[in-house]
């Protein structure tokens, strides 16, 4: 990712681009167009093209807090999905999703932790757990479940339930049925506030696996990890079209 200035932004009905990048709304599928630069610890260009084709897509909205200043949208809750990068060994086709978080506010602003946890399930849809701690002391508990055309409705959710911390020694709890532990099958990304990886659960019986992120903002807010950012996500406040 990299942050870039508003001269970097163009937006029409079925396009956003964002420097050399775009994202394209065919009517069936979202086409992304990547023309990136990698971040250290392995820097080098990101180029190529991911084509997400959903089976449904939704209007769903959930809101994080009571006053709507955050939403997550579940835009394709399934989908699949076809990589094409210029690099060896990374090209794929498999299943996905496409959500998005909206916000009026800063997240440290309002949340100390949260989980997110999306898993597949044999029928073709999947169920999505949202548990975070607000900074006023409540709660947020939402369990969701897609079909696969995208039709939404609330479900009971299993017990949150703790697994193995990150390498960082961020705790991390998903839901899973009583008397089961989930574990990690697969690393993605583990920093000082953030984990995002491949976890395996039970779900009514069902044995899953999807992926999970866990936040710490309270890690977040600390004003010695947050110029660490620059590192991995840099800033190119102009960029011009031409």
């Amino acid at each position: 990712m990299t942050d870039r200035g508003r001269s970097a932004l163009r937006q029409s009905a079925d396009q956003l681009t964002i420097g050399p990048s775009t994202m394209h709304w065919t009517g069936s599928a979202l086409v992304i167009t990547l023309n990136e630069w990698a971040a250290p610890p392995i820097p080098g260009a990101v180029r190529g093209t991911i084509t997400l084709i959903p089976t449904g897509v939704t209007d769903v909205e959930l809101p994080l807090t009571t006053d709507r200043a955050h939403i997550w949208r579940p835009f394709a809750p399934t989908a699949t999905i076809t990589v094409d990068l210029e690099a060896k060994g990374w090209q794929w086709d498999g299943h996905g999703y496409f959500d998005s978080n909206f916000g009026t506010r800063a997240l440290e602003a309002d949340f100390d932790t949260w989980t997110w946890a999306r898993y597949p399930r044999a029928n073709g849809g999947s169920a999505c757990f949202y548990d975070a701690d607000r900074c006023d002391g409540s709660r947020l508990a939402a369990a969701m479940a897609f079909d696969a055309d995208g039709a939404a409705r609330m479900i009971d959710a299993p017990p949150l339930t703790p697994f193995k911390p990150t390498g960082w020694r961020m705790d991390r709890a998903t839901r899973a049925d009583p008397g089961t532990t989930p574990r990690q099958v697969k690393p993605m990304l583990d920093a000082p506030f953030y984990s995002r990886a491949a976890v395996e659960t039970t779900i009514e019986g069902e044995t899953v696996q999807g992926v999970h992120e866990a936040l710490d903002l309270r890690r977040y807010r600390s004003p010695l990890l947050k110029p660490m950012l620059a590192c991995r996500v840099p800033r190119r406040a102009k960029w011009s079209f031409d």
